[in-house]
């Protein structure tokens, strides 16, 4: 818990920013996590995943964006993505996953409306290119305003997609409300540090609320997408699947791109739908040092990249 906290820390240092790009390997070494920084680096990777019988959701990396014009920014690059994705005539495989705050909810006491204003028209585009959007879920101060902007979505998109995070106290409750026909949740164990007061802690208690959450939305009428590496909750979602009598197909396993791609794939050759998160981007850094802490493996992996070779 002390290495993930001080990654967590650091996710938001410009100066441990600085020295991992500065590391001989360290570009080579985010590469791994990361599709890219342009559009054209995320269609690469979504063609290649494609051809593997994966499907993918895309994240355009940002979030607390300081300004309306890079608000308006985001907003564009997911349309001109989302445009480029349905001349492709691959938007049934592929979605995207969108942060408000990336949108400009932070910018002042409008923001949440002009975030929702522009998550609105990256729907439109999807709609167009005959695919979804998943809006992701960041810190506990969010939730709220994340849950409510999905259910004024889903008014003229019933498809919009949300995410929660086993590891707050509060899941539970989010999930039940969320088992109704149509609704498309992804449950995650969560990747910010949390106040002990909203958030479990210790990761067995993460764990088991990922479990109860779970099966509540297995035996719900939605469709639940099982984010995780984790083996034995793998293991466990497909009992429980079972045990609810779901077919596959309706329902989803999540990965990240660049983790447990052997896993992936022996998913998907098993028949089981398999989703995996691609994110690009400049503003990556976080992201990366997110997943640093959610995993001490790939924290052993890049500090031997860094090693002298």
């Amino acid at each position: 818990m002390v290495t993930r906290r001080l990654l967590l820390a650091a996710s938001r240092s410009q100066a441990a920013r600085r020295a991992a790009l500065a590391a001989p390997a360290g570009r080579a070494v985010v590469e791994r996590f990361i599709a890219g920084e342009t559009r054209e680096d995320a269609v690469r990777a979504v063609d290649e995943l494609i051809v593997r019988g994966l499907r993918v959701s895309v994240d355009h990396l940002g979030e607390d964006t300081v300004d309306q014009e890079r608000a308006d920014a985001v907003r564009d690059e997911y349309t001109g993505l989302l445009a480029r994705l349905g001349a492709a005539g691959i938007g049934g495989r592929a979605e995207v996953s969108v942060k408000l705050s990336a949108l400009g909810s932070g910018l002042g006491p409008d923001g949440r409306r002009a975030a929702l204003d522009r998550a609105r028209r990256v729907c439109a585009a999807a709609a167009a290119a005959g695919t979804t959007v998943t809006l992701d879920m960041e810190g506990h101060t969010s939730t709220d305003d994340t849950l409510a902007a999905a259910a004024e979505l889903r008014a003229d998109h019933p498809w919009v997609g949300v995410v929660l995070q086993s590891c707050l106290r509060r899941t539970e409750a989010d999930c039940r409300e969320l088992v109704h026909a149509g609704s498309r949740v992804r449950l995650v164990k969560g990747a910010y540090a949390e106040p002990e007061a909203v958030a479990f802690r210790d990761r067995g208690a993460v764990d088991r609320s990922y479990v109860r959450c779970l099966r509540l939305l297995m035996e719900g009428h939605g469709y639940p997408m099982v984010g995780t590496h984790d083996p034995r909750l793998i293991e466990i979602a497909g009992a429980l699947a079972v045990r609810a009598g779901r077919a596959q197909g309706s329902y989803e396993f999540q990965m990240l791109y660049g983790i447990r791609a052997e896993e992936q794939r022996r998913l998907s050759a098993a028949g089981e739908t398999v989703r995996v998160y691609v994110p690009y981007g400049a503003d990556w850094y976080g992201y990366f040092m997110r997943r640093l802490a959610e995993r001490p493996a790939n924290l052993a992996f890049f500090l031997r990249a860094l090693g002298p070779g």
